[in-house]
């Protein structure tokens, strides 16, 4: 058998005889992983792997650009627990999928980035757009392998997808050289092992509880893990039956209900907020399911002095802010329930209640204020209104994400998905594509400022090629509005962040997309409600006054708790 040829013929299990070469063999690699969807770019040196798609149940997503494909990628991955996979051709290709598989691999989100390469006969010389693609995606995935042997595919691939999904999660490359790819192969796709949980040992069981127990202020920081083991039913338990309150942060939000009085929603802004508070007086932390990408533990242990529980699949990361007194290390839920069998607490967290008891009022403070341009706190308060319990926000990043981690209150997890780790601007638009491929049947909103939309906002045109019709509500104002903010605390002045935009309406409806532009408050839920009723994707234009960010900087540095 000349390993040369362009096909093989193998018996497979099922004894049924098939050609295949490199690229066929991936696919049915791919299949056998559960694969629906590849969100990619064709290009010259995947040719051959495209045309192995053609045939397969996996549906081939076309996006405009490939950190798009990527970022629908990432996101799928953080919504279904399992790997979105995302294509693209070598050189500029893969450079360009690179910001969204670094977002995943940080945000804790599972991705397979597939990249074709220039032909192994080639490689030893200055090539046409050929770059050592595996040292490049090594500082940004968990793993990477180059397919040099067709034969080894089907490791390759099982071990992909094996890497991504374990804790911490995160993203893994696969570079095929065209050459490889069109080669003849052996082989069949691998049958996946037992995945069994690990539990923590008694003795740190017993140690957390006495430590909660004994603890005069004690308060949960939730993290992503939470979300990703599935374990927000038993945090709430825990909550409930201690009496002790949760803080979540950007990336954990709904893990809790914001509708529990023990909740006191996000952790995150930089500035003293109204939870940051809370953890200057308390004496233990419980980090359950946090990652200190998350929310730096110098922001709430710069003292080093808090005693902290860690509780997590994995052990702690080494930082001299985050030293736990105990790690329970192994299934979340499991650690958690055990945990507060054995702890008993019956004091009321008074202080927390009391703060919980300012944060709505703040928040209500809003309900009627139809100032215009509108206030980020207003916008979000009439979102709220129209989105049901299990409609999808994603955020994008810049000024207006510190206003969605703030104000936007989730009840379930994976309802306001927020890139807080890489933090990348660009995630909201292809992210809601992905959004909306998964959950077809729940309302999707993609919260951006007008410089995020701007980066990745071709994705438009997949949404509608593909039918996922979901809003883009646009906080504009032709600025980018977090470093202004953030120039204007520092310096008292801002420099080089004004841009103009162009009209967002007549930009909709060039791509076949419906258009709004908000001219007074009071139209923003009708526009809403009519926007999200739409079988094609809306863009939707409100201008947004920013000012509020000097206001609650200077307010929050005035604020007593007191008050």
């Amino acid at each position: 058998m000349n390993l040369n040829d362009d096909k093989v013929e193998k018996t497979n299990p099922n004894n049924k005889c098939i050609n295949m070469n490199t690229s066929e063999l991936m696919v049915k690699c791919l299949e056998n992983e559960g694969v629906k969807y590849i969100f990619g770019i064709p290009g010259e040196e995947n040719l051959t792997f495209l045309k192995a798609l053609k045939d397969s149940k996996i549906k081939f997503i076309t996006t405009r650009h490939e950190q798009g494909a990527a970022f629908m990628a990432d996101v799928y991955g953080r919504l279904t627990g399992t790997p979105g996979v995302c294509l693209s051709t070598l050189g500029p290709g893969a450079t360009n999928l690179m910001t969204g598989v670094a977002d995943a691999n940080m945000d804790g989100a599972p991705l397979v980035a597939l990249t074709g390469q220039a032909g192994t006969d080639r490689m030893h010389i200055v090539s046409h757009q050929h770059l050592d693609l595996i040292s490049m995606f090594a500082p940004i995935t968990k793993w990477n392998k180059q397919v040099v042997r067709p034969d080894t595919a089907p490791e390759i691939i099982r071990k992909a997808f094996k890497l991504a999904v374990s804790e911490k999660p995160g993203a893994v490359h696969i570079d095929l050289p065209e050459n490889i790819a069109a080669m003849a192969a052996l082989g069949r796709p691998l049958s996946h092992g037992d995945n069994e949980k690990s539990y923590a040992t008694y003795n740190s069981i017993e140690r957390a509880a006495a430590a909660i127990s004994s603890a005069k202020n004690p308060v949960i920081l939730a993290g992503n893990g939470v979300i990703r083991s599935k374990s927000s039913q038993a945090i709430t338990d825990m909550v409930e039956k201690l009496r002790i309150p949760v803080a979540n942060t950007f990336m954990a939000k709904g893990v809790v209900s914001y509708k529990n009085p023990f909740s006191l929603w996000s952790i995150g802004l930089a500035q003293r907020d109204y939870v940051n508070r809370l953890f200057e007086k308390v004496d233990l932390v419980i980090a359950v399911g946090y990652d200190l990408v998350e929310y730096d533990p110098k922001k709430w242990n710069k003292n080093e002095n808090i005693q902290i529980i860690h509780i997590a699949e994995e052990k702690a990361e080494v930082n001299k802010c985050y030293i736990p007194e105990v790690e329970v290390i192994g299934d979340i839920s499991y650690s958690i329930n055990e945990i507060s069998k054995l702890a008993h607490r019956v004091d009321e967290p008074v202080f927390a209640l009391h703060i919980k008891t300012k944060m709505e009022e703040n928040y209500e403070s809003y309900s009627d204020d139809y100032s215009f341009p509108m206030k980020p706190q207003k916008i979000l308060y009439d979102l709220r209104k129209v989105m049901g319990d299990d409609d999808i926000v994603i955020s994008d990043v810049g000024a207006h994400k510190m206003w969605v981690a703030r104000h936007y209150r989730s009840v379930k997890p994976n309802t306001c998905l927020i890139s807080n780790g890489f933090a990348s601007m660009g995630i909201a638009v292809p992210g809601a594509v992905a959004a909306k491929l998964v959950n077809p049947e729940r309302k999707v909103v993609a919260v951006t400022g007008d410089g995020g939309f701007m980066m990745n906002s071709q994705e438009i045109e997949t949404a509608l090629r593909i039918k996922t019709p979901f809003v883009t509500l646009i906080f504009n104002d032709a600025c980018y509005g977090l470093i202004k903010w953030k120039q204007q605390d520092r310096f008292g002045e801002d420099m080089n962040v004004q841009f103009t935009n162009p009209d967002f309406v007549m930009y909709a409806q060039a791509m076949g997309a419906k258009g709004y532009r908000i001219t007074k408050a009071e139209d923003l839920i009708p526009t809403l409600q009519e926007a999200l009723a739409q079988n094609i994707p809306a863009i939707i234009d409100c201008p947004v006054d920013y000012s509020e960010n000097v206001k609650l900087t200077n307010a929050l540095k005035e604020f007593s708790i007191d008050s």
